[in-house]
């Protein structure tokens, strides 16, 4: 196309045109050029400025103004680079002067490659800046606002830092594994438990090398290794939490626990060794009499259940046995001889026994239960009886002193006798007392003619039903002491029935009876009431404790007995402490538990009475955790056996391991106290404290005591 001259409208020669043509597009080209350079430098994330051989600046980006908060009508293209740090003091944003600033930069201006350094604002944000050579003399500078990147690796270095620490200080050994299996992680603490080092066990080491240097080093058997191997893969497939003891050669249990984590797992690895061993000495005096290390009821009734779960069991017979004239050898010669003869009957017992599958328990003071498997007729019990009076009628020599007693038996027979455990062993008492009442080192079994017992036992519940309505309850109240302080705390009520016709009735002959007949709940509910009236008056603080049945919180209406009983009597329910025994937590109802936890998040205290004595474990605990464990007085009365007193000794630690508070019963001698106070038990109750009293009397000894402290 023609080129037109604008002047008189003349085509202009093709090769004039041409030279006008060309810097025209040149200049287009680069106008745009820099139009693109321009957009470039303005939409980087991060900031820029230009510079000149003369340190004057050619050309800055938006986010440059922005980092340093600088005045885009000040810092405009020419101005010097003093200048600008100049500007930045005087907003505020530099934390040096302008000369310190300028002999900072300077150096790395000056270089002839490219230079990165850091700089701190005065608004505590921290820049990165990085300067780079021009071929013309000057230089180009980006500028980087990297205060967050930074806050997060101080973030990520605490954390770091927080994880060793915690590795170092864990109680557990920890090794932690990849998708890969192998060993990214590994604490101390796990090499001390296994007594290696940290050669043994690298870091970058595969699970499978891990175990085989274990079963190198003595620590692991071959069934180990492959039993951590499987488990491990099953934790894997599973993608669930995997625990198990692993016993080690030297005797030591770990319990190893092992946890999937992002395709890998972790693996942890805890000494439990004395907890196990508690948890055994717990279970053995769960499960045994303490004194003659029989089976105690708890034990006996899971063996008997047991034989009669079976449709088909093959019959057997129920002794249960009781020694005559044992009252007399305690009055003679005092309960440590009385204990010495108890072991020595048991021994003989077992003596007596011909098959490997009979079992003898004791059930409590004098009474012993037998079970004889393999029963083929009244004629094999019989024979057994015989042993047995045989036997015990021996004089039992200690200390050049002979000390006779004889034994009692009543026999019930399954399935004649009875199809369930309960009326077994009702039965087999039932002749037991037909036994004592027609002399003594006799047998006899079951009649259903012996309804003589059945009549006695009517009469007691007949008189026991009318006594309430007639005011023949009283309350004694025992007082109850801190060993640390000698100060008493509170005092514990006990149930008194002052029968016209039968006189003082003690608690162990009617609560049993008032337990079976349902009488308890009433009677129970008049003791709560009366308590915490009589605690009403006691100098604050003071706590009051009550017995409670099992019969009472399966009857539904406890809990409304106990809160009235205490808005009636104004006392606060942190002053009130509730007693169950064992046969509490054994109920599985979720109504008994959910009554218990009602009233102990009133603040009610919760104790656990006659701790070891029966069916206790640490089950019990685990599945309601009481405020108290009160030990039996059987086990304060023969502390200076060196096995009972290390039974002590680890219920007092395990209070103090669980944070539970123990109070020591029948307390009667400064030397129990003393030994309890050393062992650090937290009570003592008993008559070296003080013997039970009426509610006026006991009322008199708190006050005293109370007046006593304040004027001391």
């Amino acid at each position: 196309m023609p080129v037109v001259d604008v002047k008189d409208g003349s085509v202009v020669p093709e090769r004039v045109a041409e030279g006008v043509e060309r810097p025209r597009r040149m200049e287009d080209e680069l106008r745009e050029q820099n139009e693109r350079f321009s957009a470039a430098v303005e939409n980087m994330s991060h900031g820029l400025c230009m510079f000149d051989a003369d340190e004057r600046m050619i050309i800055c980006n938006g986010n440059y103004l922005n980092i340093f908060r600088l005045d885009p009508k000040v810092i405009r293209p020419g101005i010097r680079f003093i200048d600008i740090l100049r500007h930045s003091v005087d907003i505020g944003i530099a934390s040096q002067s302008a000369d310190e600033l300028y002999a900072i930069r300077k150096p790395y201006i000056d270089q002839a490659k490219p230079s990165t350094y850091e700089e701190a604002l005065a608004d505590g944000r921290i820049i990165r800046i990085s300067h780079r050579p021009l071929a013309s003399g000057g230089w180009v500078s980006i500028y980087e606002d990297i205060t967050e990147q930074r806050r997060a690796e101080q973030d990520l270095k605490e954390q770091h830092r927080r994880f060793d620490a915690a590795l170092a200080n864990m109680s557990q050994g920890l090794l932690m594994y990849d998708a890969d299996g192998k060993m990214i992680v590994r604490n101390e603490r796990f090499l001390e438990l296994y007594n290696v080092t940290a050669a043994d066990f690298p870091l970058g080491t595969t699970h499978r090398d891990a175990l085989e240097r274990l079963l190198e080093l003595g620590i692991y058997t071959q069934i180990d290794v492959d039993s951590e191997v499987a488990k491990t893969e099953a934790c894997r497939r599973a993608g669930k939490i995997h625990s198990a003891y692993r016993h080690l050669t030297d005797g030591r249990t770990i319990l190893v626990t092992r946890r999937p984590m992002s395709g890998g797992w972790v693996a942890t690895f805890d000494d439990v060794t004395e907890r196990r061993l508690a948890e055994e000495r717990m279970t053995h005096l769960a499960h045994h009499d303490t004194l003659t290390g029989l089976p105690n009821r708890s034990m006996f009734r899971e063996r008997l259940d047991l034989a009669l779960e079976d449709a088909a069991a093959a019959p057997l017979a129920i002794f249960s046995l009781d020694l005559d004239r044992f009252k007399a050898v305690n009055d003679s010669w005092g309960h440590p001889a009385g204990d010495w003869l108890l072991k020595c009957v048991a021994e003989r017992l077992q003596r007596c026994l011909r098959s490997e599958t009979d079992i003898v328990a004791r059930f409590g003071g004098d009474e012993f239960v037998v079970m004889q498997f393999n029963f083929k007729g009244i004629a094999d019990a019989e024979k057994l009886a015989k042993r047995i009076i045989e036997a015990v009628a021996k004089p039992f020599r200690d200390k050049s002193r002979d000390m006779h007693v004889g034994i009692s038996l009543g026999i019930a027979v399954f399935p004649d006798d009875g199809r369930d455990a309960d009326t077994l062993l009702k039965n087999a008492d039932t002749a037991l007392y037909r036994a004592k009442s027609e002399g003594r080192s006799l047998y006899r079994f079951f009649e259903p003619a012996m309804d003589a017992i059945v009549q006695a036992r009517r009469a007691l519940e007949v008189d026991l039903e009318a006594a309430l309505p007639r005011q023949e309850f009283d309350l004694d109240f025992q007082p109850i002491m801190n060993i640390a302080s000698g100060e008493i705390i509170g005092a514990e009520a006990l149930m008194r029935w002052h029968s016209p016709a039968r006189g003082t009735v003690g608690p162990d002959d009617f609560i049993p009876v008032a337990e079976e007949t349902g009488l308890i709940v009433p009677l129970g509910e008049w003791a709560l009431r009366k308590a915490c009236a009589a605690a009403a008056s006691w100098p604050p603080g003071l706590r009051i404790a009550v017995n409670v049945s099992a019969v009472q919180l399966k009857s539904g209406g406890f809990a409304r007995d106990v809160i009235s009983a205490l808005a009636f009597s104004g006392v606060p329910a942190g002053r009130l402490e509730l007693e169950i025994t064992e046969t509490v937590l054994m109920d599985e109802s979720k109504a008994v538990l959910k009554t218990l936890r009602q009233l102990r998040d009133l603040g009610i205290r919760i104790a656990l009475d006659d701790f070891g004595t029966g069916y206790s474990s640490l089950g019990y605990l685990r599945r309601f955790p009481v405020d108290k464990i009160k030990i039996d007085r059987s086990f304060i009365r023969d502390m200076g056996n060196r096995d009972t007193a290390a039974i002590v000794r680890t219920i007092i630690g395990l209070g103090a391991e669980l944070g539970i508070t123990v109070t020591a019963e029948g307390v009667e001698t400064e030397a129990q106290l003393d030994m309890l106070r050393k062992n650090g038990c937290t009570e003592a109750q008993g008559y070296l404290i003080g013997v039970p009293s009426s509610a006026a009397e006991i009322q008199r000894l708190l006050k005293s005591r109370a007046a006593r402290s304040q004027t001391g």
